[in-house]
């Protein structure tokens, strides 16, 4: 995928506009959630907009541009301000990649029906992968990935806690670790890819270019 990003000038660009729409939706999907159950803490901050200077974490595009896998700027929000705040992180939390999957498959429905598929491949392709990517990447439950909140708010609250403690002296170690391509291939993908591929043969019905 990298070799092709940058032997097509215009496939880069394309990639790069489709990570920035996609790390800009799942942002802001944290965003409003958050301002949806009680904290004004994103709007405040300026977070509730679709602009993707408010959103994009330069370091986190960068990585997601080289070994596909990356993040945007944290959305901060404070559990004081929400009506049932375990519950409420969780969802805030869940609100990010579900809302990749869903524009994800709304953004194949549309290729589906398109006249042109060589303008579909080229514009809704990238960004229906880049999607699914970010999506399934922050699903692993490690800090600091929505998949740790998320775990939190499943898990009994003694449990819970546990499972927060031990993530926040490890988890960002630990997700380090994953990231970090030990013989030519980082272990999460071993984690990730699989999933990723199971909804992009669903969703486009056809292996993508690695």
């Amino acid at each position: 995928m990298i070799d092709t990003l940058i032997s097509s000038p215009l496939s880069f660009l394309i990639s790069l506009l489709a990570i920035a729409a996609a790390i800009t939706i799942h942002e802001f999907a944290h965003a409003w959630a958050a301002d949806r159950l009680g904290d004004p803490t994103p709007r405040l901050q300026g977070r509730l907009t679709l602009n993707p200077l408010a959103h994009l974490d330069p370091i986190g595009t960068l990585m997601l541009i080289l070994f596909r896998f990356g993040w945007g700027k944290p959305v901060q929000f404070d559990q004081f301000n929400l009506r049932n705040p375990r519950r409420d992180a969780m969802l805030i939390s869940i609100a990010g990649p579900a809302s990749n999957l869903l524009t994800a498959t709304l953004a194949a429905v549309l290729l589906r029906f398109l006249p042109s598929n060589l303008l579909g491949l080229l514009i809704l392709q990238p960004f229906i992968v880049i999607s699914i990517v970010l999506a399934v990447f922050n699903f692993v439950p490690v800090h600091p990935l929505d998949g740790g909140k998320i775990l939190s708010g499943i898990l009994p609250l003694s449990l819970a806690r546990e499972w927060e403690q031990i993530q926040a002296q490890f988890g960002t170690i630990l997700l380090i670790m994953m990231v970090l391509p030990w013989g030519g291939t980082a272990p999460i993908f071993y984690l990730t890819g699989p999933v990723i591929q199971f909804i992009l043969n669903i969703l486009l019905g056809f292996r993508p270019a690695a």
